[in-house]
């Protein structure tokens, strides 16, 4: 079962794909994670994607499609993907359909979480102390927000028409987000 889980930054991607990575036996594919690893490696890639997300820009398509081309084309990973924040153009969305079909799989379902910008600061200014993560600075969630809600939005509509989306308030508590995804996926 391949899952879309996408979002504003701080919607809780990460902690939902790390809950059904343990349930379904999963792999989350986190680009956040991919872009990070990149950059701890010090990696040419890396010291672009620096760049990017001091400036609260998503990092360019090109990079981002060559790290999860990769991933899609595992055979060990096959029919078992979360997508934790991919795709989040619409470009990386046709891309992923592309890939997808090459390689015999789909997309079973999406899930979106929409989640405010208030709700959102206040969750960025307690994982900012809880995990100490560089990308977690004010004035770049800002930024990174309002990218997300103006880049994604196309992404939103290429989506929300299909039978496999669910909206989801990403407002609710974790458990609570847990159990509706849960239930729509009868797990």
């Amino acid at each position: 079962m391949n899952i879309i889980l996408f979002g504003p930054p701080g919607a809780g991607k990460g902690t939902q794909s790390k809950n059904l990575e343990k349930k379904l036996k999963n792999f989350q594919v986190s680009t956040g994670d991919m872009l990070r690893d990149e950059i701890k490696k010090e990696t040419k890639i890396g010291k672009q994607i620096i760049s990017y997300m001091n400036d609260g820009k998503f990092v360019d398509d090109e990079i981002v499609n060559q790290l999860m081309k990769n991933v899609i084309f595992d055979p060990k990973k096959k029919g078992k993907f979360i997508f934790d924040g991919y795709p989040r153009t619409i470009i990386q969305a046709k891309n992923l359909d592309i890939w997808l079909n090459e390689s015999d799989q789909k997309i079973d379902y999406i899930f979106f979480l929409n989640v405010d910008k208030d709700t959102i600061i206040k969750r960025i200014e307690k994982r900012k102390i809880i995990e100490k993560r560089s990308d977690d600075d004010l004035n770049t969630i800002l930024k990174r927000y309002d990218t997300y809600m103006e880049t994604t939005k196309p992404v939103l509509d290429y989506y929300s028409n299909k039978s496999n989306f669910n909206e989801i308030d990403g407002r609710l508590k974790i458990t609570e987000i847990t159990n509706k995804i849960n239930n729509i996926l009868k797990v």
